[in-house]
């Protein structure tokens, strides 16, 4: 639900916390930091902030985001000695590296192979039969809130790799999802924005607070197969591999696209649902979510050219620095 009425939608607030932290000086490399889980100045220091939670002292096994504000708690995790895996980027090869220092790795090295260049030339590809066990989920985020409502950068791949987790039971309902921001991006994201799909956390590190959010929203048991289209199933193989799985365990893998002409071709005369359309060529998808963005900045587009019949509802100030 990307917009509501005339209300705000996750896009509005995205531009808002990237437009913010640019302006303000917030951002940190790379930058700019649109379309991007942003970094920010101090980010270190909100990542050492688990080091005072309890869920981290416990975890053997820990799931991290590989963006840029998350390499300081990649780091401590590689110090603490855990098992630390990390997602491919956009799921292209896979789902999980598993980070292998040298044996006898200096604190140096480490630290290499916490940053992003560590993540490829330091680590194994864990596949859909390892026996995985995650015993911590920390995630990248563009805003949060107090309440444990979570937008990211607007392609959904957090929100795919917990899914594909608790399908293949590497998490739980009680794994628990912490995730790293400055402050400024902690703000109310209304109720109704909140999707079956979305991942919520448990736990907010910023440079300056630990906020534990006392979420109890169910998370998704496994993939929803009607959100998934069939383009992003083009580019994913492992998720073909899931899907095929799942299909032959006797579940519905009804995809979006294959749901929606289900429905729009029900006359007796019409074409039965057709299959997926083969992947298309790099550069040629337009996903759903991207025609949603471009439909709401449109609309935002002739709200400031006047014809509105109603005013956006505020999105909340940017805490204080």
């Amino acid at each position: 639900m990307e917009r509501y009425l005339l209300g705000v939608s996750k896009q509005d607030i995205r531009e808002q916390i990237w437009d913010y932290m640019e302006s303000q000086n917030i951002a940190d490399f790379p930058r700019p930091v649109h379309h991007r889980i942003p970094n920010f100045k101090g980010s270190y220091r909100a990542c050492q902030n688990i080091k005072d939670l309890e869920v981290f002292a416990r975890a053997q096994e820990v799931k991290v985001d590989p963006d840029k504000p998350l390499e300081g708690v990649r780091l401590l995790a590689l110090q603490s000695k855990k098992m630390l895996l990390v997602p491919t980027p956009r799921l292209r090869t896979g789902l999980f590296n598993r980070i292998t220092p040298p044996p006898g790795a200096t604190k140096d090295v480490l630290r290499k192979c916490a940053t992003s260049q560590g993540v490829r030339n330091y680590s194994v590809p864990v596949g859909l039969d390892s026996r995985v066990l995650v015993d911590l989920v920390v995630v990248g985020s563009v805003a949060v809130s107090e309440k444990g409502w979570r937008i990211g950068k607007g392609e959904g791949y957090a929100d795919l790799e917990y899914a594909m987790m608790a399908s293949m039971g590497a998490v739980s309902q009680g794994t628990p999802v912490v995730t790293i921001v400055h402050d400024c991006q902690v703000v109310d994201i209304p109720d109704v924005l909140v999707e079956d799909h979305d991942l919520t956390v448990d736990y907010i590190l910023t440079p300056t607070r630990v906020i534990t959010t006392g979420c109890t929203r169910p998370r998704p048991a496994g993939v929803m197969w009607s959100k998934v289209s069939c383009e992003m199933m083009g580019r994913i193989p492992i998720l073909r591999s899931l899907r095929s799985r799942e299909k032959q365990a006797g579940k519905d893998v009804t995809l979006q696209d294959e749901h929606q002409h289900a429905v729009e071709t029900r006359s007796p005369h019409t074409a039965p649902p057709r299959p997926c359309d083969p992947p298309q060529p790099e550069g040629l998808h337009l996903g759903a979510n991207t025609l949603r963005v471009a439909l709401a900045r449109q609309q935002r587009t002739r709200d400031l050219t006047g014809g509105r019949a109603g005013e956006l509802h505020p999105v909340s100030q940017p805490s204080d620095l």
